[in-house]
């Protein structure tokens, strides 16, 4: 993004965070209101609506230091302010975000009648967002997913619960927050199945396998009636008997990737990754994946498409180059080395 072009609404150098303006009662108002419709009406989730408020109040706090009233700010203002974050070196995805949040903002108080008439030509509903480069998701091998899941005991109720916590994520692609969020009528055992309630509200059918379901029974046989207390609906529960938090989730798949001996930092989206790739590895189709991620657009999941050709492509070049490997050696008249193993 080119430096903005009206300098002269820059706040001065060296103005500290704590000098700058807070934004005017006005602006904290009508944030509120919006923030009060996204969650009531479009049901957004209580991070999202963290982000929007984290978001858009450093932006109103910007256009207030610049003496601008917050319904006046020109797209100028929203660009000075983009590559301000920029320039501190944010993360691209991170000012990606904040231009989404700040034209969302400003098209709902344009919907409203609440703009003020400006300079057409520096409207902020004309704000362009960033592109941020499209980083592929990492994601585990098949080895590195059955050392994962084969590591908690099965002689403990933790270990139990643990087992068929990481079974169910990696089999179903679910969030985090879909998987603290079950509830033992949720599954059905028989069809290998699990009612989900995804992002927005909007409930969707994930799938699971056999293995999933080995280690849900042996839970819910073994583990689960050890760690209840009372009536807690909870299918996944911590040792006082509630139901496991976000944060506990995450500590767990954390902990097991560490006793795994796994490289790379293991949580619960890798496996939500894993599971999409391995899925287009294996041929799935692209609008099942997506349905089963609960993605709202087949975009999302088209990065994945890119990871699995990512690997097609190494595995050919392997392929190639131990078969020229293999080529010389016959050539110079040597055995071949491991001869009995594939070159792929």
């Amino acid at each position: 993004m080119p430096p903005p072009s009206r300098l002269a609404r820059t706040p001065p150098k060296g103005a500290s965070a704590e000098e700058a303006p807070a934004p005017s009662a006005r602006a904290i108002e009508a944030l509120e209101r919006y923030l009060h419709e996204l969650g009531a009406v479009k049901r957004r989730s209580p991070h999202t609506l963290r982000n929007y408020r984290r978001d858009l109040t450093g932006f109103l706090a910007h256009v207030a230091a610049l003496g601008v009233e917050f319904d006046a700010a020109g797209r100028s203002d929203a660009r000075a302010y983009l590559f301000a974050l920029q320039t501190a070196e944010t993360a691209p995805a991170s000012v990606q975000r904040i231009a989404k949040s700040i034209r969302a903002f400003y098209r709902w108080l344009d919907r409203r009648d609440e703009l003020v008439a400006g300079n057409p030509g520096d409207s902020i509903l004309r704000l362009r967002i960033p592109k941020a480069p499209r980083l592929l998701p990492h994601f585990l091998s098949v080895e590195d997913v059955n050392s994962l899941v084969d590591t908690p005991t099965a002689d403990t109720p933790q270990g139990l619960r643990n087992r068929a916590l990481l079974e169910l994520l990696y089999a179903s692609g679910l969030r985090v927050s879909e998987a603290t969020s079950l509830d033992v009528l949720d599954l059905d055992l028989t069809n290998m199945q699990l009612s989900v309630v995804g992002k927005g509200e909007q409930p969707r059918v994930c799938l699971f396998g056999e293995p999933a379901r080995a280690a849900l029974i042996a839970y819910l046989d073994d583990g689960r009636p050890q760690l209840a207390k009372g009536a807690e609906s909870a299918l996944f529960l911590n040792r006082s008997g509630g139901r496991l938090s976000v944060r506990s989730i995450q500590e767990i798949v954390r902990r097991v990737g560490v006793e795994a001996a796994i490289t790379q930092r293991v949580h619960p989206h890798l496996l939500r990754h894993t599971f999409a790739t391995h899925m287009l590895d294996a041929n799935a189709d692209l609008r099942i994946v997506q349905e089963l991620l609960g993605h709202a657009s087949a975009d999302t999941t088209q990065i994945y498409t890119a990871v699995t050709q990512q690997r097609r492509e190494a595995l050919v070049e392997t392929a190639l180059q131990r078969a020229r490997e293999l080529e010389r050696t016959r050539a110079a008249g040597r055995p071949a080395p491991d001869s009995d193993r594939s070159i792929a």
